[in-house]
């Protein structure tokens, strides 16, 4: 058994032909770029290309195959092996439930082969407005999305589940039966997103059972890999990510590699009025300096997980990977542009200078304070400032 990295999270900006696909990310992110950067700077050997979804996209991607830059694994899965790391792109799409009330939550939903999606992709069309562009909301529940994805031999997964911003935990339901009958049977993981982590969805007894994800929700390239997993793995095809999933014959999430939560954009209470995060302890959902409440603050991740957990204190299972706190080279100062291209000329990729280049030779190709920097993230000693109210947090090391 192998061992990949895998962010099974990634938007496309624009196809080809320039038509956008996810309005609020780069141009540079089209499916062909995507596969780059994962296998020539990344270091990423399996991505979850969401937004595979538009018949638009599609398009771009038959001529992928036609042209000889990506073939279908027998296991599912399009296998690119031009770069520095061989890589395998599954196939995904987010979709925004409408539930009860119309509230409603993303959900990302993969599929094997590029056939299948575009079956999945003529069936959602009825409940949608605009198919081609990313995250639309459906006229569907969670429930009837399942339904169909699992019908047709996919996997469905809850996105960034906590966050405030169109997460199932964080904006529309306390337990997962309130949208799903069958509860966690019904999905294959979760999605922890940047402002949580496993310690914070183990105090979920429900989820005793579930994988937890760490993907980046990248919005660019740069980001990319942000958040990561480790996966034991026969080969990287979509079978054997199922079989990750499920934790069976060998199989498994080794690890997840995540910000820590105070890195993220919603890790506490932010109140809109004051432009401050509150500090108070958790659960609060007022601003103890002007008593602003409701839609004037933007509710954090800790305390809304606070308020819905079942106990204090977090009950990991027998078995859950452990979660390190990873920050990217994006977020260490004085990890530029510039800096960040000699280390991958030295190097080769991200995951290269993250986990396996020793400290003199970082010193040679960045520099003694980036080459400290890269190895007290590495070794989780660097210290941050929480973020909220849509605003990441950053790293305080040095200060």
């Amino acid at each position: 058994m192998d061992q990949y990295f895998v962010d099974l999270h990634v938007h496309i900006g624009r196809t080809n032909s320039g038509r956008p696909v996810k309005i609020t990310a780069s141009r540079d992110l089209t499916f062909g770029n995507i596969v780059k950067e994962c296998a020539h700077r990344k270091g990423i050997q399996v991505a979850g290309i969401i937004d595979a979804g538009s018949p638009a996209v599609q398009e771009d991607i038959r001529e992928l195959i036609s042209n000889g830059k990506l073939r279908e694994l027998p296991g599912g899965g399009l296998a690119y092996t031009k770069g520095e790391t061989p890589m395998t792109a599954v196939l995904g799409a987010e979709v925004e439930t409408t539930e009860q009330g119309e509230e409603g939550f993303h959900v990302l939903c993969y599929f094997p082969f590029l056939g299948v999606m575009e079956e999945f992709s003529r069936w959602l069309s009825r409940y949608l407005t605009n198919v081609t562009l990313s995250s639309q909301r459906a006229r569907l529940s969670f429930a009837q999305l399942s339904e169909q994805v699992q019908e047709l031999g996919g996997i469905i997964i809850p996105a960034h589940a906590f966050t405030p911003h169109k997460g199932m935990y964080g904006c529309c339901c306390r337990s997962i039966k309130e949208v799903l009958p069958a509860g966690v049977d019904g999905i294959a993981g979760l999605e922890l997103g940047l402002s949580a982590d496993s310690w914070f969805a183990d105090h979920l007894e429900e989820l005793a059972s579930v994988a937890f994800l760490t993907n980046s929700d990248a919005h660019s390239l740069p980001k990319i890999g942000r958040e990561y997993n480790l996966l034991a793995l026969a080969e990287p095809s979509f079978a054997e990510l199922v079989l990750a999933l499920k934790g069976r014959e060998g199989r498994g999430i080794v690890k997840n590699y995540g910000l820590d939560p105070k890195l993220g954009k919603y890790h506490r209470t932010y109140c809109l009025v004051c432009e401050d995060t509150v500090e108070l302890p958790p659960p609060v959902f007022t601003c103890p300096r002007c008593g602003a409440g409701g839609n004037k603050v933007v509710n954090g991740v800790l305390d809304r997980l606070k308020s819905i957990a079942d106990s204090p204190e977090p009950q990991s299972p027998p078995g859950r990977p452990p979660y390190q706190y990873q920050v990217p080279l994006q977020f260490l100062p004085k990890v530029g542009a510039k800096t960040l291209d000699k280390l991958l000329a030295s190097f080769g990729t991200e995951m290269a200078v993250l986990h396996q280049a020793p400290g003199e030779d970082l010193a040679k190709a960045a520099g003694d304070t980036v080459a400290g920097l890269i190895l007290a993230a590495r070794a989780g000693e660097l210290s941050v400032i929480a973020g909220g109210g849509g605003r990441y947090g950053k790293v305080s090391w040095g200060e």
